[in-house]
């Protein structure tokens, strides 16, 4: 079956061309988006040139006819299209099996992993675009550095201080099923990129970092809980949470996200009372 695949295109800027004097290009500044023609064609540079200013270039859509099977994933056709018709579409991918979280994207207007979603649950027309509300690198590359920041910054890892036993520290498995939603979570950013909350104010922590939390903070060999609550109950933490549901339905795992928030902010009113 033949799909028309949309790729939302963000190019970065080429090197300026400066002008006959040797001076910069009026209005065009290094890092900046350039006029968004293509290198090597009659009209690169022109404006730089004559010393127009240069106007920074728009995402723009471009649509490729991709040959498909059914049972294709949106990661196979972006693969198909890099190998058989342009070389310079950039895109994440790692194990391309729904584990690392390389692959999130927009897709059909919902956040997705683009190896676990088919031809065959999307249709003959599909549109891929970076993941919203992240800075574009190149294409549907996003600037993922801000997001495991906050990530880190909730202390994603077991605290106990008390000494070490001979084996491991045991739980019961009541104990360990309190927490198991939460340790599915992958960092694809899905849920957080799908928040109108973070679009409204980026400094929130945002969903992800808060399942993180989550995950350690209800377990019962950890001893850093405190600590992780005093870090969420910021107002840049779990109090931004709107209960919208965005990031339940983007989760790519399953994972009940809003309800972990809540159990987290209920653990920080519960300790303040």
């Amino acid at each position: 079956m033949n799909v028309d695949l949309r790729i939302l295109r963000y190019d970065p800027e080429p090197p300026s061309v400066a002008l006959a004097e040797g001076t910069p290009s009026a209005g065009v500044a290094a890092g900046t988006p350039s006029a968004g023609v293509a290198a090597g064609t009659p009209s690169a540079g022109a404006a730089e040139l004559t010393g127009r200013p240069s106007t920074p270039p728009k995402p723009h859509w471009v649509t490729y006819q991709v040959e498909a099977d059914p049972m294709d994933r949106v990661l196979d056709l972006l693969i198909k299209v890099k190998a058989e018709q342009d070389g310079s579409l950039s895109f994440r991918r790692s194990c391309g099996h729904g584990i690392c979280g390389s692959d999130a994207m927009l897709i059909n207007s919902r956040n997705r992993l683009a190896c676990r979603i088919r031809v065959d649950q999307l249709g003959k027309k599909i549109s891929v675009a970076p993941l919203p509300g992240l800075p574009v690198v190149k294409d549907l590359v996003v600037e993922m550095s801000g997001f495991f920041s906050k990530y880190r910054s909730v202390k994603p890892y077991l605290i106990n201080d008390q000494p070490e036993p001979e084996r491991e520290r045991l739980q019961s498995a009541k104990d360990r099923a309190r927490y198991d939603d939460t340790t599915k979570c992958i960092l694809c950013a899905a849920c957080t990129s799908s928040c109108p909350s973070f679009w409204a104010r980026p400094e929130y922590v945002g969903p992800a970092a808060i399942v993180q939390a989550h995950r350690f903070i209800f377990d019962s060999r950890d001893e850093g809980a405190a600590e992780r609550l005093e870090i969420l109950a910021d107002e840049d933490g779990v109090w931004r949470c709107r209960t919208i549901f965005n990031c339940v339905e983007a989760c790519p795992r399953g994972i009940n996200i809003t309800r972990a928030i809540l159990e987290v902010s209920g653990a920080i009113v519960g300790r303040r009372g």
